[in-house]
């Protein structure tokens, strides 16, 4: 299996099909054009390709400065638990300790926890916990 890592905005297509595989759209409410304004205002991201084909992402939104945010970490369904995730993930790291961030933050999916504690990420004092607001 060959697999290209690359640092380019995905095209819209492909960015979408990759989405939709998570399962984070069952309603429809990101379109392919919404998502792929959001990828294009990522602040860096790391694609993986089999071929042609994308199989995995991940994107990092941040002020470039202090802090960012890890969103979107994407493994097609029929490639996880290949060292994929890892991967990108260390690439986004190291991305961002090049720039001198040290404040790393991200939301994880349902049963993901534990991928993450992995490489090191804690999980939020219950007195200091994350906060949504959903509109």
């Amino acid at each position: 299996m060959t697999l290209t890592f690359r640092t380019n905005i995905p095209n819209k297509d492909e960015y979408f099909q990759l989405f939709q595989s998570t399962g984070w759209n069952p309603n429809g409410t990101w379109t392919k054009d919404i998502l792929y304004e959001a990828v294009k205002n990522s602040w860096y991201i790391v694609t993986v390709y089999k071929d042609d084909k994308l199989v995995a992402s991940g994107r990092i939104i941040s002020d470039g400065f202090v802090q960012c945010f890890i969103c979107e970490m994407m493994v097609l369904p029929e490639y996880q638990n290949q060292g994929l995730g890892k991967s990108i993930m260390i690439n986004l790291i190291n991305h961002c300790k090049s720039k001198g961030i040290r404040w790393i933050q991200l939301a994880c999916a349902t049963g993901k926890k534990g991928f993450y504690e992995k490489i090191e990420f804690q999980e939020r004092p219950a007195d200091a916990p994350g906060m949504n607001l959903f509109l």
